[in-house]
């Protein structure tokens, strides 16, 4: 899941060396950490959050037929 998070995020920002990914288990939830550059936070989170969203949705559908929530966060 972390894979995928990264490509999309990766294929969104110009300072794609600036991307870091990590996760953090919490029970039965993963939490997929997103870091950006500064210039570039806007373009992964989007207008009124729609790109982030949509990043979320496709970790949901892609996770749905596994027990464990993925929960994306995208750090300023």
């Amino acid at each position: 899941m972390e894979e995928l998070v990264e490509y999309i995020v990766k294929n969104l920002v110009d300072n794609q060396d600036a991307v870091k990914i990590t996760t953090e288990r919490e029970g039965s939830e993963i939490n997929i950490i997103v870091n950006v550059a500064d210039e570039d936070v806007g373009k992964v989170i989007g207008k009124n959050g729609r790109i982030a969203q949509s990043i979320r949705a496709i970790v949901r559908s892609v996770s749905s037929k596994e027990k464990i929530r993925y929960n994306v966060k995208i750090n300023k």
